[in-house]
């Protein structure tokens, strides 16, 4: 049982997590959801075509323009207790590493920490613990915030990923973070190449078999457009065949720009599982 604010899902339940980005420079859409009013649009349309959870960045996870945590509360905290004044319940996410910024966040009404930089603040999942609320543990190779990789090397990229993660997760709960609050996150191109990340996808499985809620942030990535050869905007079939793929292996948790199409994939994949039901069923039985 995975439990995000005030909500309970099961364990054959997708989630989708709708990526909102508060900066002016993010990979993917430029700065699109910077302005107030853009963010709050995307908040409103991402829930009405499925999303349970929205994650709210004010950092792009790339080098750029220092970011101070200062800056990065001062484009966050206010929207998080906005997004909670307008959609009490949605579970309202924040990416963030910084352990003050945790503490601002959850105070205005936040339900989930994603920590996409593995624990580089141990500070962080003592936020989460205080505020009893959820973590995400991610695998990003030790690797300090916002650099990329550089000639990185796994003996065994998954047996990292579980040392890593797992670790994590045990100490966030040794803290006082509720268990059923707790996800492990691969890190897809975090301090890891293509070929890293493609290994990840095909042996998620072994995440899955830990227990441990699985969270997967596909959308649009370099692996993606490096293993199709495509820029960032032509990435989206390449996401949601490596959504299938998440999805059979048991992934739960998706962060993603693209709602609506993942959503399908999703019921697909869940539907020929057999944990869903067809929406209707009318042929051949007339």
């Amino acid at each position: 049982m995975l439990r995000l604010g005030k909500r309970e899902f099961g364990a054959h339940e997708p989630v989708i997590m709708a990526i909102v980005n508060r900066t002016p420079d993010s990979f993917y859409d430029r700065g699109a959801t910077f302005a107030d009013d853009a963010a709050l649009a995307r908040v409103e349309r991402a829930v009405a075509e499925g999303a349970a959870i929205v994650d709210i960045g004010g950092v792009k996870a790339g080098p750029g323009e220092e970011v101070t945590a200062e800056e990065e509360a001062r484009r966050t905290v206010g929207f998080v207790a906005e997004v909670r004044r307008r959609f009490p319940d949605v579970i309202i996410s924040v990416d963030t590493w910084r352990a003050e910024v945790g503490e601002a966040v959850c105070e205005a009404g936040a339900d989930l920490l994603n920590d996409a930089w593995g624990g580089v603040d141990p500070g962080l999942a003592e936020v989460a613990a205080r505020h009893r609320v959820g973590l995400v543990c991610t695998h990003a190779g030790r690797a300090e915030p916002r650099t990329r990789p550089h000639r990185v090397a796994y003996d065994d990229v998954m047996a990292d990923v579980l040392d890593v993660t797992v670790g994590l997760a045990e100490r966030a709960v040794a803290l006082g973070v509720p268990r059923e609050s707790v996800l492990i996150d691969p890190g897809h191109d975090f301090n890891k190449n293509t070929r890293h990340s493609l290994e990840a996808t095909r042996r998620l499985d072994e995440m899955v078999a830990t227990g441990w809620p699985v969270l997967v942030s596909l959308s649009n990535k370099d692996f993606v457009g490096e293993t199709l050869d495509r820029p960032v905007k032509e990435r989206l079939i390449g996401t949601l065949a490596t959504t299938a793929v998440s999805a059979w292996l048991g992934a739960q948790v998706y962060r993603v720009h693209e709602v609506a199409e993942t959503r399908q994939v999703l019921d697909m994949v869940a539907s020929i599982a057999g944990h869903r039901p067809p929406a209707t069923a009318r042929r051949g039985l007339a």
